[in-house]
């Protein structure tokens, strides 16, 4: 907690979330299937949240040490640490819970020792066949530096060979990158019982196949592990290199940081884990931490359902949008109304075919782009090769500093400027994270413009797990601003003004506080007041005061945070005005949304940013307002949805309990399926 009572630790409030995450996989009412995903998805944020978070609170602890200071980030991370080791804990008894709960499935996930003969004769052969191909055992001799070449992004067995009092000790990487984790074992005499073993334990059942004849021992025993290395990365400050060349060696450089994070086999030997610290340099702040027989656990957001249907979630088709269907042409339906689409209850295939359609279109004569993640095979990206093979002008803006797709940006540049695209990195200083594209296109003797402005990315991977909202519009007073911020990003030396969109850094921090002042101002004339936020994070201290003043005045304020919330609800006389609730479900809650009351007249924002620092003032974002009024109605009526959640909203509070609100007398409602219902009926 920071000494500031009203401003909760993000990187607490962090951890809060992902507490959230990992209570849907104790959640008895969520398929079993789907519960052991949502323990892969835990461990994947925890290794993201070492990387990048925990990372950072331990490089300012080594300045408050060089300072002399003794609290602030030492304490934090103490904080951290205990908080990851309680998470740890409960993991493994969810994970141990479920495992027995899919043994009454008739679904049984075995080590190497509990396989029949059938079953060992079988998975012996897999491993000849398909597994030891991949496999180069990397032995721990004295000149050797693991630090230098192991990832973390795999796991690890280290196996210990022993004869006599000489000990050997070797690496070998688990090669999910080519082959799958889980193994499906064949039948037995049970057609009932389905057998799957992980590909871990393939290997220790192996160990004698992979070793023998190297080595002499008497004993061999095997133990996972997994690092987490340090995301951040320098790049060079040489003037001849272009920024494709920093980012590549900063990728480098990434590869061999020293690690932060430490997990092993709690039943490793003392001196295997002894040895393996020493050689990974971890130091006295890393997180050095022992856990179950399994790690990345990340895999399992990837197990296979064996079962029947009811242990996985119930298909949802994507809805087709009315406007789309009845057109001939995205274009005439744009041109027609503007269009909003909420994925992935609606189809993103409505985005990937206004990119082909252009792509074609004779009367397109141009196609700008920002691409901060796109899918590994993006139909959209080979839409816009299609469309420079067809003699359009396309640019792409590549956000190259996208954390963790770096290298997957860098290769898509390369190919987009091999097929004759103009490629841009934007502004050095600033990441583009803003969701537009732009298509110009002759119609008669007008050029005609058409806009997306969207709160997610053109991912057609992502866009099936995650919400977002998209806005496709002609509206040239949204079509021309969206051109000037292409423009900026260009130039960002000359002074562009914007009349409705909020671009970062130039406006949205002055034009929230104005609409936030607004709110506070009818509140004291006694008019009706009130603002709805649906973020990801909120932590910006500027724009938290500034709803502490808002609630302060009598402002009725409605939050719907997902992730970081360093605000602080329900504080008698600062914040008693203020309500918090976090929705964790199905589909990943990405949308930024923000309602202003505006005494009867709603202001309605889509945005790509978060309330935080770094993307109010060092970020290319976009939020716009919503001019439709019935697309505003159904933006507002989604948020209530959300707001009356009486299944899956979590209070957010000081404490950070992360207690489910209480339904009471209220009838059922799990806003995820309640909206997908009322898109359905207004889609007809």
């Amino acid at each position: 907690m920071s000494t500031d009572k009203w401003y909760l630790d993000k990187e607490l409030s962090w951890l809060s979330f992902n507490e959230r995450v990992l209570q849907e996989a104790m959640d008895k009412s969520v398929p079993l299937v789907e519960r052991v995903r949502f323990l892969g998805i835990f461990s994947n944020n925890q290794d993201e949240f070492f990387r990048v978070r925990v990372s950072d609170v331990k490089r300012q602890v080594m300045i408050d040490a060089d300072q002399g200071k003794t609290n602030g980030a030492a304490s934090l991370l103490r904080n951290i640490q205990q908080k990851v080791i309680k998470l740890s804990n409960t993991f493994d008894e969810v994970y141990k819970e479920l495992i027995v709960t899919l043994a009454r499935q008739n679904i049984f996930l075995l080590n190497e020792n509990q396989l029949s003969p059938e079953q060992e004769a079988w998975a012996k052969r897999y491993f000849e066949d398909e597994v030891r191909a991949y496999l180069s055992p990397i032995i721990l001799r004295a000149e050797i530096d693991p630090v230098r070449f192991l990832k973390d992004e795999y796991t690890y067995i280290c196996v210990g060979m022993i004869k006599d009092e000489e000990r050997h000790y070797a690496l070998v990487e688990i090669p999910t990158d080519v082959l799958p984790r889980f193994v499906v074992l064949p039948p037995g005499k049970s057609r009932r019982k389905k057998s799957i073993i992980i590909m871990d334990n393939v290997i220790r059942l192996c160990l004698n196949e992979l070793f023998a004849g190297f080595f002499e021992y008497d004993d061999i025993h095997a133990y996972s592990f997994k690092m987490t290395r340090d995301a951040e990365y320098d790049l060079s400050d040489q003037l001849d290199q272009s920024l494709l060349e920093k980012m590549s060696d900063g990728l480098k450089q990434r590869l061999t940081a020293l690690p932060v994070r430490f997990v092993h086999d709690r039943e490793m030997p003392p001196e295997m884990v002894q040895t393996l610290v020493r050689k990974l340099k971890i130091q006295g702040h890393d997180a050095v931490m022992s856990g179950g027989r399994y790690h990345n656990f990340k895999d399992f957001i990837g197990f296979p359902n064996v079962g029947r249907k009811h242990l996985v979630n119930k298909p949802q088709p994507a809805l087709k949008c009315r406007e789309f269907q009845d057109s001939p042409s995205s274009f005439d339906a744009i041109r027609r109304r503007d269009i909003l689409l909420y994925f992935p209850y609606h189809s993103f295939s409505h985005v990937t075919e206004f990119i082909r359609q252009s792509s074609f279109d004779p009367a397109v004569l141009s196609i700008k782009m920002n691409v901060y993640r796109v899918a590994s095979l993006s139909r959209i990206m080979y839409s816009l090769m299609d469309a420079a093979n067809n003699g359009k002008k396309v640019t792409v803006v590549i956000e190259l500093r996208a954390r963790f797709d770096e290298a997957a940006n860098i290769e898509w540049a390369k190919r987009l400027t091999e097929a004759g695209i103009g490629v841009e990195f934007g502004v050095p200083s600033l990441k583009v994270h803003s969701k537009l594209c732009l298509v110009t296109r002759r119609e008669g003797e007008q050029l005609v413009q058409y806009a997306h402005v969207g709160t997610g990315n053109f991912n057609e991977k992502t866009a099936n797990i995650y919400t977002d909202f998209s806005l496709l519009t002609a509206n040239p007073e949204i079509t021309g601003e969206v051109a000037a911020v292409f423009d900026f990003i260009r130039q960002p030396y000359r002074r562009v003004k914007f009349n409705h969109l909020l671009v970062s850094p130039l406006n949205s921090r002055r034009g929230l506080y104005s609409m936030i002042d607004a709110e506070i101002a009818n509140a004291r004339q006694g008019l009706p007041a009130g603002l709805v936020l649906k973020l990801n994070n909120l932590v910006d201290k500027g724009l938290i005061n500034r709803l502490y003043g808002a609630s302060q005045a009598g402002v009725k304020i409605d939050l719907i945070v997902r992730g970081m919330c360093s605000l602080v609800p329900g504080v008698e006389g600062v914040s008693d005005n203020i309500r918090a609730i976090s929705i964790v479900d199905r589909y990943l809650e990405h949308p930024r949304v923000m309602v202003f009351h505006n005494n009867g007249q709603p202001k309605v924002y889509i945005s790509s940013a978060d309330w935080m620092t770094r993307n109010l003032d060092f970020r290319v974002e976009v939020a716009t307002p919503i001019l439709d009024p019935e697309l505003r109605q159904r933006i507002i009526d989604i948020l209530d949805i959300q707001l009356n959640d009486t299944t899956k909203a979590r209070i957010l509070d000081f404490e950070q309990t992360n207690h489910y609100v209480e339904r009471g007398n209220r009838r059922k409602i799990r806003s995820q399926t309640v909206i997908y219902d009322y898109l359905k009926a207004l889609e007809g």
